[in-house]
């Protein structure tokens, strides 16, 4: 049950007979009618701007429209009041009744609660994290997979067909280091004393088992030989011991993605994927050979002064076009993009969603421009030729992009430092070690994703209003204990059955208990919202709201006995209540298991 649908088909319809009437034209688009929360909630429960969208088609004053939309949704059983305000605004209070039915409804639906069709089963490619497979995940990657996979649930929630994928970059300069400081460690499980690690290579002690299982596996058949030698073959096996330890390292925040998509494949098997790219590309008349003038103002490691063969990506709003092909023949780094997503969309997917680190916002248009290319979309901009949204629109497929900015560390308000086991970086690991996954996982999307985050390792394990995490959680076991005393207090009590609600919820008659169900009537809404804005953070927003409104309410019992929820001598209030609370759970526990974090019965 989405209120605000179901009370926009109620103005939808009565719309219909004011045309009926003669009072509206026939012919109107009631397309961009809405009814939504009114600005200010002393006003009403819902608001309606249809008067106010009506007008200039209708030929009427917006005043004359919201007049006669008012008088005939006062008919509606449902309805309490309707009022005017301002120019032509429709501020609407529902009757009790009515958000009774929402915990019928809730109930009902149980875990199900506020799951949406939305998505429509459509295909959807969400690529996050996707770092190079040189080591252990380090914090910097901890916000970025915790983002894409709360998106991924949060899609498929709403009814799209996800994939979570991760992107391995086996194919460029950096994994060629990997494989050299590998072989240094090889050489060292073999006795040999190696000294200090050279520059540029990784001096990680969890290079040290990759070492000793090369050594394990070869002996020493590769000491002596030249780096052409070996360098392939230790390259596939470094990479081959670290991707383990990689999904680990997720595993540990409860993150599995369905593909992990090999960069080295796009030209391997006997196939060349980089080169059925530009061949469609060339197709649709946008590939050219030429020279590239030098970046201004930085460096572009595939800039080089001769001809190459180019894409045409200024033509989407990408400030320059981009090199595809060295003069030497050789692929670019972005060739492979190219390629990769080229490959995404000949899967079928129909959204690609990638998750990038501020690092790569340089990045962005040439992505933009590649998905826009191969799709017949657009990228939009403004006036002043700046990109609009990190999206591409229209065409037989769209991408967006989403950027997570930095972690700063901090212990009571202070920078900390903690070992950096890896030898150059704080470990992902390092992290949940310390503080545990829920919380890590609940205050990384506790931000917006483009807003810098500063983790606090005391405050997001104290107990307190100010660690959101404690209190939502706080909020479900609450609510799991009452329901527990509330059981023993009545023994077989029984407010809903079959998913049917028993209990008589017309007892429910206090503002703060109907508050607290007009919260949970808007969650369904607010995975809607969410999930097409592609922001997980909304969700956790919305959580320590109600969680807030629930505990202040229980505050209130503290002061107002006839309040609390059980009340001994009255079991079909307790009942009443009851339904209530276990409508409140579903919705606490709905939302943490979209955020991917745990819900639990109790809490110490």
């Amino acid at each position: 049950m989405n209120v605000f649908a179901e009370v926009e088909s109620k103005v939808l319809d009565a719309l219909a007979g004011l045309q009926k009437q003669d009072v509206l034209p026939e012919g109107l688009d009631f397309g961009n009618v809405a009814v939504e929360h009114p600005r200010d909630p002393s006003h009403g429960d819902l608001a309606c701007n249809a008067a106010m969208v009506l007008a200039k088609a209708a030929k009427l004053k917006p005043r004359d429209i919201a007049d006669a939309l008012a008088a005939a949704l006062k008919a509606d059983p449902d309805i309490l009041s309707v009022e005017v305000a301002g120019p032509g605004f429709l501020n609407l209070r529902m009757k009790p009744a009515f958000w009774h039915a929402v915990i019928g409804t809730i109930l009902g639906a149980g875990a199900r609660y506020g799951a949406s069709s939305i998505g429509a089963g459509e295909r959807t490619n969400v690529e996050y994290v996707s770092a190079n497979p040189t080591g252990p995940m380090h914090v910097g990657h901890c916000r970025g997979a915790v983002f894409g996979d709360a998106v991924a649930n949060l899609l498929q929630f709403a009814g799209y067909d996800v994939t979570r994928e991760y992107y391995i970059n086996d194919a460029g300069g950096q994994v060629d280091v990997l494989a050299r400081s590998v072989f240094l460690r090889y050489r060292e499980a073999l006795g040999e004393d190696i000294g200090e690690i050279p520059a540029g290579l990784y001096p990680g002690e969890y290079l040290k088992p990759v070492g000793e299982a090369l050594a394990k596996a070869k002996g020493n058949s590769l000491v002596g030989q030249p780096e052409s030698a070996w360098l392939a073959d230790v390259r596939t096996f470094a990479i081959d011991q670290i991707m383990p330890m990689i999904k680990d390292d997720l595993a540990a925040l409860n993150i599995k993605h369905d593909v992990f998509f090999s960069e080295a494949s796009l030209t391997k098997g006997g196939t060349d994927k980089v080169q059925a790219a530009v061949a469609d590309l060339r197709a649709r008349g946008l590939i050219y050979e030429g020279r590239l003038e030098k970046p201004k103002g930085h460096d572009d490691e595939e800039w080089e002064d001769r001809e190459q063969t180019l894409f045409k990506s200024s033509e989407f709003g990408d400030e320059a076009d981009r090199a595809l092909m060295k003069s030497d023949g050789s692929y670019t780094y972005f060739a492979g993009d190219v390629a990769y997503h080229y490959d995404k969309l000949g899967r079928g997917y129909r959204h690609l969603i990638n998750v990038f680190g501020a690092d790569h916002i340089g990045y962005i248009p040439r992505m933009l421009a590649t998905v826009a290319a191969f799709t017949g979309g657009a990228v939009e901009r403004d006036a002043k030729g700046k990109l609009k949204h990190w999206h591409t629109t229209g065409g037989s497929a769209d991408l967006d992009i989403k950027v997570v900015n930095l972690v700063k560390l901090f212990k009571n308000g202070e920078p900390f430092k903690m070992s950096k086991r890896a030898g150059t970086f704080v470990t992902l690991r390092d992290v949940v070690d310390e503080v545990g996954r829920d919380p890590v996982r609940f205050m990384m999307l506790y931000r917006k994703e483009l807003e810098q985050l500063d983790f606090d390792f005391a405050k997001v394990t104290e107990q307190s209003k100010d660690n959101p995490v404690f209190y939502v959680q706080y909020a479900h076991a609450r609510a799991a204990s009452v329901l527990r005393n509330a059981r023993e207090t009545f023994p077989g009590l029984a407010f809903a059955e079959g998913g049917k609600v028993v209990a008589d919820l017309s007892l429910l008659t206090d503002a703060g208990e109907l508050d607290l169900v007009k919260k949970a009537s808007f969650y369904p809404s607010l995975i809607e919202g969410a999930a097409r804005a592609h922001e997980p953070h909304r969700v956790a927003f919305y959580l320590y709201d109600l969680a807030s409104a629930f505990h202040g309410h229980w505050t209130r019992g503290n002061d107002l006995p006839q309040l609390r929820v059980i009340q001994a001598d009255n079991r079909a209030l307790t009942a009443a209540r009851c339904a209530l609370i276990a409508a409140l759970q579903h919705v606490l526990s709905s939302g943490l298991t979209v955020l991917g974090v745990g819900a639990p019965e109790a809490m110490r």
